[in-house]
């Protein structure tokens, strides 16, 4: 028996990145303390957050007074600490599909799906804002591109040079996962690993934003969906967390964007 440390994950209610990690600490059991970043408030550009994180973003974890960031690198942390039960694939190349699905999120589809939520729903609180507190609000944010992405998407919304292109590369997204999962129950093949969790929050992220029409129609996407909403690290790790008003905005925002997105998906 593997004895746990303190576990704190420094987290938000709604960030995708967030849910991640709470999916693999929920499958495997683990007993955490949480610290809710509030982000539009600006939680996470404060000095004491900033120590933690430099980049300024969730979700961050500190295990027995050791500091882990990134979403992808805090859940292969957790399987390796805590390797029961393994959300690794026992077979080599099983596990190096599953591998090659995460490292998709990181180098272009969580920035696709920012895009898609900043254009569609949360550019909304940013204009509610005086102009000089949103310029000091991205003053505050470390990495260049994502200001500029945030700046962009609040001023243009769905008309961002970047809106286009974010939806058609999470409509592939799709395509790509439809045509795995027509012959393979999970994404890296015959069991549930890191590859499933970490998608979960980014497939209720696209339902929240209008993509349902294009689930629906990918019959293998929306049963695998079906089957990963069950697991109880669902309920735990993402249902409970959900901000209903956020939620609720989603929603009616992407319900507003719909036409658009079929437009632009062709």
């Amino acid at each position: 028996m593997v004895k746990v440390r303190a576990l704190r994950l420094y987290h938000n209610d709604m960030s995708v990145s967030s849910a991640k990690v709470r999916i693999v600490l929920e499958e495997k059991g683990l007993p955490w303390e949480s610290d809710h970043i509030n982000l539009r408030t600006g939680d996470a550009q404060k000095p004491q957050y900033l120590s933690l994180n430099p980049n300024g973003v969730v979700p961050t974890l500190v295990h027995d007074g050791r500091v882990i960031v990134e979403s992808t690198v805090i859940g292969e942390f957790l399987d390796h600490a805590f390797p029961e039960p393994s959300l690794r694939p026992a077979v080599a190349y099983e596990a190096a599909r599953m591998r090659l699905w995460t490292k998709q999120l990181d180098e272009g589809l969580h920035a696709a799906t920012a895009t898609l939520t900043l254009c569609i729903a949360v550019r909304l609180s940013h204009l509610e804002k005086p102009a000089a507190e949103f310029q000091a609000f991205l003053a505050k944010i470390p990495d260049a591109e994502r200001r500029e992405r945030l700046r962009l998407a609040v001023e243009k919304g769905l008309d961002s040079p970047g809106f286009a292109p974010a939806v058609r590369r999470l409509v592939r997204l799709l395509d790509e996962m439809d045509g795995t999962l027509a012959s393979d129950p999970w994404l890296a093949g015959g069991s549930y690993s890191l590859a499933d969790s970490a998608f979960t929050p980014y497939v209720l992220r696209l339902q929240h934003l209008g993509f349902g029409p294009f689930i629906t129609a990918r019959p293998h996407v929306s049963a695998w969906a079906a089957r990963v909403f069950a697991r109880p690290s669902f309920e735990s790790g993402v249902r409970k967390w959900l901000n209903p008003v956020g939620v609720a905005l989603y929603e009616r925002q992407g319900e507003i964007a719909r036409e658009k997105l079929l437009a632009i998906a062709g």
